[in-house]
């Protein structure tokens, strides 16, 4: 175990030295949610009639699972590129631990997103979001988050295994968009057709989402649904089973490239 902890924190190492060579990239990836934040809030917050006083009391929760989800596309778009160079070709042939280029992948990519997070947070701060449940419940609800996008992380890391090359990547990334308005990120799903409602529901990202208003205090309409209710045990559900999924397979599928 510590064999493969040492291994995974070398890969790491190499894939955060990257941000010291490309600034420019990783910038832009943490400041393009700051962007989405100013841009829903001054677009549609006038016209939407949000549960509370101001509307950036309902939005921020959802711009921080937002932040967390726009990470898949950065993991897997670092994990494709990595095999179109051979990059993952040459760490088959080194003599380490089979787990450690997905372990360090995931160190690196949760580092990078918990800036994106405080980024974020801080933008929320400065346009007057607040939490009012206390810290630690503040702490906890940041942790949901990290825990949703640990489990992003494997998808990802899965998804840039299997891709075959650029074009699927775009496909992920068109596809992140819809998976991100089918949830209460934005308004509620009570304003949503029946059926759409109930897709929105069952959305990680709405769980996640209304777990973390709960906790951090901020006005929600609460659909009185049983997803709603328990929000919070959701949100820590959801992360774990697609963790139990995609991490086997994430595994199993760099084992079977290095055969």
């Amino acid at each position: 175990m510590r064999w493969a902890l040492t291994d995974a924190w070398t890969i790491a190492r190499r894939d955060l030295s990257h941000w010291a060579r490309q600034p420019g990239l990783v910038a832009v990836a943490w400041l393009f949610p700051v962007m989405v934040v100013l841009m829903f809030g001054t677009l549609f917050g006038g016209a939407i009639d949000s549960p509370g006083n101001d509307y950036y009391d309902y939005l921020m929760p959802g711009m921080f699972v937002m932040t967390m989800l726009f990470g898949l596309e950065s993991t897997m778009t670092a994990v494709t590129a990595d095999a179109a160079r051979g990059v993952t070709d040459r760490f088959r042939s080194l003599p380490m631990h089979s787990s450690a280029v997905v372990l360090g992948r995931c160190i690196a990519d949760l580092l990078s997103s918990a800036v994106g997070l405080f980024v974020v947070v801080l933008t929320g701060l400065a346009l007057g979001w607040r939490w009012h449940e206390g810290p630690a419940a503040a702490l906890a609800a940041v942790g949901l988050l990290l825990l949703l996008r640990v489990a992003l992380l494997f998808v990802g890391i899965h998804l840039g295994l299997v891709a075959k090359g650029p074009e699927s990547v775009m496909a992920v990334q068109i596809l992140v968009w819809p998976v991100l308005f089918l949830s209460n990120a934005f308004v509620d799903a009570s304003t949503m057709p029946g059926w759409l409602a109930a897709v929105v529901e069952w959305n990680p990202l709405t769980t996640t989402a209304t777990a973390s208003r709960e906790l951090f205090g901020n006005p929600g309409w609460g659909s009185g649904s049983w997803m709603d209710q328990h929000a919070l045990l959701m949100a820590i559900g959801w992360p774990l089973l697609l963790v139990a999924v995609f991490l086997p397979l994430a595994t199993r599928r760099f084992r079977a490239l290095s055969r």
